[in-house]
């Protein structure tokens, strides 16, 4: 389990709060997912944890291979549990390394402007400070295939 909350239920796709929990909190899990990475050629682990908009929390981690293809990173990993158990309406992603803070690559950075457009990005470390942008910050005129994105 990844954390718990008076009120909280955990459930098989996340850990879902009555109440949508504070940028400090959502940075706490993915600090503490964050040591489940597998990262054996990097040494950089990343952890993340998505705040869908009915509390529910997703997290991730980065998982690479040998081959180097076929890694993910800790946001879409967190974005990809998400979506396939049917969620489609996030409210923040706190991602964190042990890096002053932790900026999404630009692979994450599409993932989140096609899924969630509006969706604000805590940059954070492992002493637990960050800082809060939106993926229209970071990724302003990000490739869509719709005609009125």
């Amino acid at each position: 389990m990844v954390g718990y909350s008076p009120g909280a239920a955990v459930c098989l796709i996340g850990i879902r709060d009555s109440f949508l929990m504070t940028d400090e909190q959502l940075l706490q899990k993915a600090n503490e997912i964050r040591e489940r990475a597998y990262a054996p050629y990097s040494g950089f682990k990343v952890g993340a944890a998505l705040l869908c908009a009915d509390g529910t929390v997703f997290t991730g981690i980065n998982i690479e291979n040998a081959a180097f293809g076929p890694s993910i990173c800790a946001e879409r990993t967190a974005f990809f549990k998400a979506i396939s158990e049917g969620y489609r309406d996030f409210v923040k992603i706190a991602v964190t390394c042990d890096k002053e803070y932790c900026s999404p690559c630009g692979v994450c950075r599409q993932v989140m402007s096609e899924h969630a457009p509006d969706l604000e990005i805590l940059m954070g470390n492992l002493q637990g400070t960050f800082k809060s942008v939106s993926i229209r910050d970071l990724l302003p005129q990000g490739f869509t295939l719709l005609e009125n994105p």
